[in-house]
């Protein structure tokens, strides 16, 4: 199994977190969003795993330094991070999707048994994370599920139709990567690619039936957008201590 990190963005929401490095780096608790991702896939067995970077990519392979050096982790560099949205980000990895692997947002803090879980769903060719809440806002990615099945995902569904949100983690199975993958090599073909979320792929692939769904309702998991993000992160995430932390830029083994 693979895992695909989407890291390429600033953040700056994050601000000013992020005013001088990517918000992958940030700090959680001691270590920085990307390490804290990389420890969860570890722990399951997750050992190939590729960063999609951009703003500040030095600042990251800096910090993944060793397992870079180990072949654990390559990075993929977006040329378009400043001018488009995720959507690019997947173009860029696009070869990396020809088997069964795992996309993840670059700003989703989770614990490893969510992996574990996604990894042990029913078979799928996609596989879309949610989770439920008694409200949600703007600027959540919305889900409305039938029966398991997602039926559409995006930020602006009608509120009461939605009944779940996605987290922003992903299974593809071989028949989900190679859709997924057409999709991707479809719409980079027109102007409005630069601005589109890849959930939007998703949300055209669910119309068809493509797309199931796994529920993670009562685990620990965070979106870091804001600085009160970052902030009830570290507040949900202070009982479970980083295996190893290090400090930015020395490139020390997780």
């Amino acid at each position: 199994m693979k895992a695909v990190i989407l890291s390429a963005g600033q953040g700056k929401r994050l601000l000013p977190h992020t005013a001088d490095k990517p918000k992958c780096t940030v700090p959680v608790n001691g270590l920085s969003i990307v390490e804290w991702q990389v420890q969860e896939l570890l722990e399951v067995g997750i050992d190939s795993i590729r960063i999609i970077v951009g703003f500040g990519a030095d600042k990251v392979e800096a910090l993944l330094a060793n397992h870079i050096a180990s072949g654990l982790i390559r990075t993929l560099y977006n040329p378009f991070y400043a001018l488009a949205d995720n959507l690019m980000s997947c173009w860029v990895a696009r070869q990396e999707m020809t088997e069964d692997f795992v996309l993840i947002n670059g700003d989703t803090l989770f614990e490893s048994s969510i992996i574990e879980g996604l990894l042990a769903a029913p078979p799928s060719p996609i596989t879309l994370v949610t989770d439920k809440k008694t409200q949600y806002d703007a600027d959540d990615m919305k889900v409305i599920v039938q029966n398991g099945q997602l039926v559409r995902v995006g930020k602006t569904l009608p509120l009461h139709l939605v009944n779940g949100e996605s987290i922003g983690m992903m299974r593809f199975q071989r028949t989900g990567a190679q859709l997924f993958r057409a999709a991707i090599d479809s719409r980079i073909r027109k102007p409005e690619a630069l601005k589109q979320w890849y959930l939007s792929l998703i949300d055209e692939l669910a119309q068809q039936g493509h797309v199931s769904t796994y529920s993670i309702q009562g685990s620990a998991w965070a979106e870091v957008d804001s600085p009160s993000d970052l902030t009830q992160a570290e507040s949900l995430f202070k009982e479970r201590k980083p295996m190893h932390s290090s400090p930015a830029g020395t490139g020390n083994p997780l």
